[in-house]
């Protein structure tokens, strides 16, 4: 007997546990016992009517059963009238990750993951390695810092916040969890990273908002409900143009500048129209406009801002991004983790590239930033010792900041905003002007 009755004052401790957490219960001291026990019973029913359980308002098995079930941490119950919270003031969201996780697999299921969301939205992700990053994804362990502690193994399975500053759109993983083996990380950082966008648990047993853990099919996650909700924060989907997945070995058809590319690239005409980088591979020239659109889907593992890029050779290209960062990128794939400009020899003072060029037929790479330009030996792997030197002595007319260059034809074309200028080395003079469209048949 009082086995039994210690066991239902246990389950009667970690029912008000489940409700303080996901749907406001405040317990009252014992000398208040039957206002508590009025309290637990309209909560315990608001939570049978959020689960579209028979509300009782006592604890039934069907009850116990979706307690016991393993969940996201976020609460049922907020003040809202819908499922749809705060949201981003931009479309373009940045995520980062500790660097302590296994990154052959984290990296590709935590990129489909939002990816669930911007197939969906107009909204694109891309992998940052800076602090400021606007989602955070961590995996920790019961207390960690959020005043939300996790509760071990197959209890409270991860939780996110809002959006916002600070802790807002972070996602927080239990890592006491045996994922992949035992959780599909893939569907609860889906399910998380719905939180970090604003929305909020649904009642739909098919939204993959839905607050319990289900096993779903992960190519199609979201409902009809989810949709609607995610358009409802940010717009429908764009739909973005399909590129074809062209390996460098296989003879260049241009498809940047055939019939995909203006669906790509709007106003591509128009007389304004100016590239963030410039540079070709093979046989290509590759234009770079403002953020991944056109990059996340030619290198689908490369989500950075890219800024300025150039080729050493057939099959490398290194890119840029608005910061001090640099990838090599080879084939489709981008080889290594990211490093600094600084290893190239550059002084700490040197904080962006404005443009850089291989010149073909050399082991020259010009780098130029400001008024200034460097020459990088790319067989030696040293940058050279007479430089920097001002551009506008060695290249007389060009008098402005280039924003992107390339080495085409014999010739150095410097793009200088809407302007292109052909460059004649061995006559050391600008022969000619032309217009950034004009490259794209405008």
């Amino acid at each position: 007997f009082h086995s039994e009755s210690w066991l239902k004052h246990l389950v009667i401790l970690l029912s008000q546990k489940y409700l303080q957490r996901f749907y406001s219960f405040q317990a009252e001291p014992s000398s208040r016992r039957k206002r508590s026990h009025s309290s637990f019973s309209s909560k315990l029913k608001d939570m049978q009517s959020f689960f579209r359980l028979n509300q009782t308002g006592s604890l039934n098995p069907e009850t116990l059963s979706v307690m016991k079930t393993p969940r996201c941490g976020v609460p049922d119950i907020q003040d809202y009238v819908s499922n749809r919270g705060n949201r981003w003031k931009k479309t373009v969201i940045s995520y980062r990750y500790t660097s302590d996780l296994p990154t052959t697999t984290v990296d590709s299921l935590i990129a489909s993951a939002l990816d669930v969301w911007a197939k969906a939205s107009p909204l694109r992700f891309f992998r940052s390695y800076s602090q400021q990053a606007d989602i955070a994804v961590e995996f920790a362990t019961r207390n960690h810092g959020d005043s939300f502690p996790f509760d071990g193994p197959r209890g409270t399975l991860a939780h996110a916040f809002d959006p916002g500053e600070g802790i807002g759109g972070d996602v927080h993983f239990d890592d006491d969890e045996l994922w992949t083996a035992g959780f599909n990380l893939h569907l609860v950082a889906a399910h998380e990273f719905g939180h970090a966008l604003g929305l909020r648990h649904s009642q739909n047993t098919e939204s993959l908002m839905y607050p319990t853990y289900k096993l779903r099919k992960t190519h199609n996650l979201l409902s009809s409900e989810d949709i609607i909700n995610i358009n409802a924060l940010y717009g429908p989907s764009i739909q973005r143009p399909y590129y074809p997945r062209l390996s460098w070995s296989y003879p260049f058809n241009p498809w940047y500048t055939g019939s995909y590319f203006p669906m790509g690239l709007k106003d591509k005409c128009s007389p304004d129209l100016f590239f963030d980088s410039v540079t070709t591979l093979g046989d290509a020239i590759l234009f770079f406009k403002e953020y991944m659109e056109v990059v996340s889907d030619f290198w689908s593992v490369l989500y950075v801002l890219l800024s300025r890029c150039y080729h050493v050779n057939l099959i490398h290209l290194i890119c840029f991004n608005t910061g001090s960062d640099l990838w090599t990128v080879k084939g489709s794939q981008v080889k290594g983790r990211h490093k600094s400009i600084s290893s190239l020899g550059f002084p700490a003072w040197v904080e962006r590239i404005d443009a850089a060029v291989h010149v073909h037929k050399t082991v020259y790479t010009l780098f130029f930033t400001q008024n200034l330009y460097w020459r990088y030996n790319e067989s030696q792997k040293v940058m050279e010792d007479s430089y920097p030197r001002n551009i506008s002595d060695d290249f007389p007319g060009i008098n402005k900041t280039i924003s992107a260059a390339v080495h085409k034809y014999g010739f150095l074309h410097f793009f200088l905003g809407p302007e292109v200028y052909k460059y004649d080395m061995k006559l050391k003079k600008v022969i000619g002007v032309s217009k950034a469209n004009s490259w794209l048949g405008c």
